[in-house]
C-alpha cells in the first residue's frame, strides 16, 4: 500500500450544507473519498488514503510521521483521536438519509500501543453499532500492518435534520 501524494493532491474545504443534505450520507462520503467533493480540512495533516465507504463501514489508511509527534517523542494521541472520531462519525453518516446530519456527543478512546514515525501504514476501521432516529453508536479500531491493535474507541452521536436553506449548520 502506497500513500504516494494522494492526500497532497486532494482538495480540502467545507461542503455547503445544502449540497450535503441533497444526497444520502453514503453518497456524500463516496464523492468526498473520490475527490468530487472537498475533504474536511481537519484531515489535511492526517493525509488519509485508500478509503472505502460501505453502509455502516468506513476504512481508511494513514501513515504517522514526525509531524504528529508530541513533546515526549511519540505520536500524539490527537492523531489517533482524529482517525477514530472521523471513522466512527463517517460510519454513522454512511447510514443517514438525504437531509439528515449528525454530530458527536461523546467518545471514549483506549490507547493500546504507541505509534511512531516507524510504524508505517495504519488502518482505521469504523463500524456502526446502532443508528436510530435521534441517536447512533459506533466503534472504531486502528491496527498496524501486522494486524496488531493500536487503539480503539466508541462513540454516541446525535442524529438530526439538517437546516436546509441556512448559511451553515450549527
Amino acid at each position: 500500500m502506497d500513500a504516494s501524494n494522494v492526500a497532497r493532491d486532494r482538495n480540502y474545504g467545507v461542503t455547503p450544507v445544502e449540497v450535503m443534505a441533497s444526497m444520502s450520507g453514503l453518497d456524500f462520503i463516496r464523492k468526498m473519498f473520490a475527490g468530487e467533493l472537498p475533504a474536511p480540512p481537519i484531515m489535511q495533516p492526517i493525509e488519509p488514503f485508500d478509503e472505502t465507504a460501505k453502509p455502516g463501514l468506513i476504512v481508511m489508511h494513514s501513515v504517522p510521521g514526525l509531524r504528529h509527534y508530541n513533546p515526549i517523542g511519540s505520536v500524539h494521541g490527537g492523531y489517533a483521536a482524529t482517525l477514530l472520531d472521523s471513522a466512527m462519525g463517517l460510519a454513522v453518516q454512511s447510514m443517514l438519509k438525504p437531509g439528515q446530519g449528525y454530530t458527536t456527543l461523546e467518545f471514549k478512546i483506549s490507547f493500546i500501543r504507541g505509534m511512531s514515525a516507524d510504524s508505517g501504514v495504519v488502518r482505521t476501521e469504523g463500524r456502526t453499532l446502532n443508528v436510530g432516529r435521534r441517536a447512533a453508536t459506533a466503534e472504531a479500531r486502528i491496527t498496524d500492518s501486522n494486524g496488531r491493535l493500536l487503539a480503539h474507541a466508541t462513540t454516541t452521536c446525535l442524529v438530526f435534520d439538517l437546516p436546509i436553506g441556512t448559511a451553515s449548520a450549527s
